[in-house]
């Protein structure tokens, strides 16, 4: 009545938080309020879009990023590792493509939304797939493979099988030392501005300045991840950041190709765990018959960069989240190698 009274537009109602701790998902988006649509394009209140300096190659998709947190609650800041996030706090991604690459905003078709939700247990992860329609997300425990077109930057038409994860494989990459966890949002990750609607801003100052991050340096006193494709910064820090942000998640310390030796987080300085002059561990067909990961100033001869170009199964870097080429990449990576030396 009140609303009627002044004129002001009724209040969506909040995110369903005790929906998102339940220990059984829900079956389809909606029921977490976490957008105030049909079709997913409108957060809800309390959710922050964010975006990352480098984020992972998923066969040229699209992807709108939001946190949301409890009211009162804070993440904690880490400058090298995904924020330390309180109960309750969700990861929403959804993955899409516009019709024409050329036209961003028209003709928007979104495939899935990602949560990553923090229980009291740890993270659980949920995959929804949305209908033709766009009107409905529905979860798919078992993933999902879907068709998908759409015209690139030069005005080719692309064909992607898009493969939606299933519960395995999302563990699989959002893992460290085996224990489920988000990857993309580091301290050093989310230095960098983003577009919001009342403008462009850094990111970790909006956190903070909002009340949702604590322990946050200045950005300027704050390690900072390279924008891969960003040509007024250096060579080597933008294809160490792609390294990082595609390969890393598996190939370090802590991830599930720690047997490898071959550690490609942008933390690590050794150039043969980098893979220079480095012999595989396991010298099978996805070396191409080739010697080394890294061979300086000869992408030719590197399986690093072999692995990249490859789209087939069994060979193909990274194993999951692409079916096709990163042209752009593996270009990126490819002028790196020529100009390293030995």
């Amino acid at each position: 009545a009140a609303a009627l009274l002044t004129g002001a537009a009724p209040q969506a109602p909040p995110v369903a938080l005790d929906r998102l701790l339940a220990p059984t998902p829900e079956p389809t988006l909606d029921a977490y309020r976490l957008f105030t649509d049909q079709a997913g394009a409108r957060p809800n209140a309390g959710l922050t879009p964010y975006g990352l300096n480098t984020p992972l190659f998923s066969d040229y998709a699209e992807k709108e990023r939001f946190l949301y947190l409890p009211p009162g609650t804070r993440a904690q800041y880490r400058a090298d590792a995904a924020f330390e996030f309180p109960v309750g706090a969700t990861l929403v991604k959804t993955f899409a493509y516009p019709a024409d690459m050329r036209r961003p905003g028209a003709k928007v078709r979104r495939l899935e939304t990602r949560l990553l939700i923090r229980r009291a247990e740890g993270w659980t992860a949920l995959a929804y797939v949305w209908n033709a329609q766009q009107t409905e997300a529905v979860l798919k425990r078992a993933g999902a493979r879907l068709d998908v077109s759409f015209i690139d930057l030069a005005g080719a038409t692309r064909q992607v099988d898009y493969a939606v994860p299933n519960t395995n494989q999302c563990k699989e990459c959002h893992q460290v030392s085996g224990v489920l966890t988000p990857i993309g949002p580091k301290g050093r990750n989310l230095n960098g501005d983003f577009a919001y609607a009342d403008g462009r801003e850094n990111q970790l100052v909006r956190w903070r300045r909002a009340g949702l991050l604590e322990g946050a340096p200045d950005p300027g006193k704050a390690p900072r991840t390279a924008v891969w494709d960003a040509p007024a910064e250096p060579l080597a820090a933008r294809a160490r950041a792609y390294l990082d942000s595609n390969c890393a998640h598996c190939h370090s310390p802590t991830g599930i190709a720690s047997n490898s030796g071959l550690y490609l987080h942008l933390e690590e300085t050794r150039p043969s765990a980098l893979g220079v002059g480095k012999r595989p561990v396991a010298a099978g067909r996805g070396s191409g018959g080739l010697e080394v990961s890294i061979a300086p100033g000869r992408p030719q001869e590197s399986i690093l960069l072999h692995r990249m170009v490859s789209t087939e199964p069994g060979v193909m870097m990274p194993e999951l989240s692409r079916s096709l080429r990163h042209d752009e990449g593996v270009a990126l990576i490819s002028a790196w190698i020529a100009g390293a030396k030995s």
